[in-house]
């Protein structure tokens, strides 16, 4: 399968790795709105290019891996890119999924190509394994947990505040709240309930702390429902202790089964990452496989995680897959 990598960020870069350990795949072409002898990538004799060239490549390349952020670049490149290219993204605003959609859908048609939107692990496999749950327990609750791990988002938001320097914000599942929902207690949880947020700042010479740890707990949609701490450490420590963009996370479904809802069953799903942009895409890549065979079997348009037959995403046959993991 030939890859084509549209952006060379964080996630464009893991997705460059974990080729590599796909020996089904090879890379072969990056693009980048940057000047393209500005980039410098891993893998050698694979040639950076403009964006503006990409749809030249269109007989060159199986799937187009798109990079970019969904806030500005992925609503407008993936309905762009999927007329002459299947196409992977990892669009994550939760609520702008169906309206994507619906985009991408029919430019994909128009065009004949197969375009997996929302790829990652939430959305993505923690989807899947809320759709599992409630299909297997009908009579239950889904619980789903963020980190611990560094919010990219929340990160960006501390450091535009007057006087940071730089900033690093974790996420963390309350202990109490997860040990509630897996001893079967089926607890209500407000947000404030479920997680805590804690920053890490460093401060520029002469700034005035407690305004800016002010501004950090008070911010709308960011931290004001949350218990927030604020620690202010210097750049020595903020490179030595928080320069890896670690996460995790985990869903879980509590339900009931039997006559009389008697028994009470808890199916969970966890993940402990070291690099969040790398096991992104990871992810990424084993859904371009699926979009190859798709496309190879003659579909078009846009699925979702919840469209793709799992045995699309391994490299094994039919035959080993029965074999080995049934």
């Amino acid at each position: 399968m030939r890859i084509g990598i549209l952006g060379y960020g964080n996630l464009g870069r893991g997705v460059e790795a974990a080729i590599r350990q796909n020996p089904d795949m090879e890379l072969v072409a990056v693009f980048t709105r940057r000047p393209p002898e500005s980039l410098h990538i891993m893998t050698e004799g694979v040639p950076v290019l403009s964006l503006e060239t990409a749809k030249e490549m269109q007989d060159k390349i199986d799937v187009m891996i798109l990079c970019g952020g969904s806030a500005t670049d992925l609503p407008t490149q993936t309905p762009d890119f999927v007329k002459y290219f299947n196409v992977i993204d990892s669009f994550d605003t939760h609520a702008k999924i169906p309206e994507h959609f619906v985009n991408v859908d029919a430019a994909a048609r128009a065009g004949g190509k197969v375009g997996i939107i929302s790829v990652g692990w939430d959305p993505g496999m923690f989807s899947l394994n809320r759709l599992y749950g409630g299909a297997i327990l009908p009579n239950g609750t889904d619980y789903t947990f963020w980190g611990k791990g560094v919010s990219q988002g929340h990160s960006d938001a501390v450091r535009r505040i007057e006087g940071v320097k730089d900033a690093r914000q974790y996420t963390i599942p309350v202990p109490a709240a997860v040990d509630a929902v897996r001893n079967g207690e089926n607890p209500e949880l407000t947000t404030r309930q479920k997680h805590t947020r804690e920053c890490f700042v460093v401060a520029e010479p002469g700034a005035d702390l407690a305004r800016i740890e002010r501004e950090i707990k008070t911010m709308p949609n960011y931290f004001a429902d949350y218990d927030t701490t604020v620690h202010f450490i210097t750049e020595e420590e903020m490179k030595q202790d928080h320069s890896g963009l670690p996460h995790g996370g985990m869903v879980i479904r509590s339900g009931k089964t039997g006559m009389n809802l008697e028994h009470n069953h808890i199916i969970e799903y966890k993940i402990t990452l070291d690099s969040n942009p790398e096991f992104t895409a990871s992810v990424l890549v084993a859904y371009a496989r699926a979009a190859y065979r798709m496309s190879q079997d003659g579909q078009s348009g846009c699925k979702t995680v919840f469209d793709v037959p799992p045995a699309y995403l391994s490299p094994l046959s039919g035959e080993e897959l029965r074999k080995n993991l049934l």
